[in-house]
């Protein structure tokens, strides 16, 4: 194992052709697995001390933080508090305390689990995302990020560095809920982010992204356009759950059945919606 001290080391190492590192930051991940005996030996690169990966910095345009800032440093952060409550949400249901103290945003992301808790917030909050590597920089759309399950737009010696929101001009009301077997220290069976600006009962704009309910975290964008722009009503809302049922296929699994799955979705946007009224 090795533990670079700054990033361009970190990026260094990754570039090297002959070997493969396994970058991990708070590891609560690859503990599980050493647990269970399910660890493959390999070539680990301790990311926990790069102070580079930690800063969170406000300007006009974006709130940017490093991908090492913790469930923690989110959740007791007044920026995020004040502007970006679902983060702040996602990150308290994310394991219990001791696990919010090591757990990264970065890892999160990079472990590719369609349950992840945060996820589905960038997802609607049209979060970007650098990659760096030892010769290159780049940013893309999270959206962009995950094509299926386990799998990432990231290139072997690369590293996701940097988160960044844009800034609303506009004030959406925001929401945030996650299913599971208990209240804490639970993988989702359905999680659920959603954003929605209403002008007299009319959907102006709206996002919708879910957790649990496909190969990676998704945005349900056709529910999304058949939404804007329609005057909210019963009909409208029954309407909607139709639209999602036909744009959403959950799977069955240890943690839940599809049927079940479905219907938890259902409820969810049907209760937001309502609120929204």
């Amino acid at each position: 194992m090795k533990n670079p001290k700054t990033l361009s080391h970190a990026l260094e190492l990754l570039g090297q052709e002959d070997k493969k590192w396994t970058p991990f930051a708070g590891g609560t991940d690859l503990m599980v697995l050493f647990e269970n005996g399910k660890l493959s030996e390999g070539n680990f690169l301790n990311l926990w001390d790069l102070s580079e990966l930690r800063k969170i910095v406000l300007d006009d345009k974006y709130l940017t933080f490093g991908a090492l800032t913790t469930y923690s440093e989110i959740r007791k952060h007044v920026i995020f508090n004040k502007s970006f409550k679902m983060m702040v949400d996602a990150s308290r249901l994310s394991g219990a305390i001791a696990i919010q103290n090591r757990g990264t945003i970065g890892g999160n992301i990079c472990n590719a689990s369609p349950a992840a808790d945060t996820p589905p917030a960038l997802l609607c909050y049209d979060a970007e995302i650098e990659l760096k590597s030892h010769t290159n920089s780049r940013w893309i759309k999270y959206c962009d990020f995950h094509s299926g399950y386990k799998q990432m737009d990231l290139e072997p010696n690369e590293l996701l560095t940097k988160i960044r929101i844009p800034l609303e001009t506009r004030r959406f009301k925001e929401y945030y809920h996650k299913v599971g077997t208990r209240s804490a220290q639970a993988i989702s069976k359905v999680c659920f982010a959603g954003k929605v600006i209403t002008n007299h009962g009319t959907i102006e704009d709206i996002r919708l992204a879910w957790g649990s309910m496909a190969p990676a975290p998704t945005r349900t964008t056709t529910v999304e356009k058949f939404l804007i722009g329609k005057s909210l009503s019963p009909s409208i809302i029954r309407d909607s759950l139709s639209e999602l049922k036909e744009e959403l296929a959950p799977i069955s699994d240890i943690r839940s059945t599809d049927r079940y799955r479905m219907k938890v979705a259902q409820n969810l946007l049907k209760h937001f919606l309502e609120s929204a009224l």
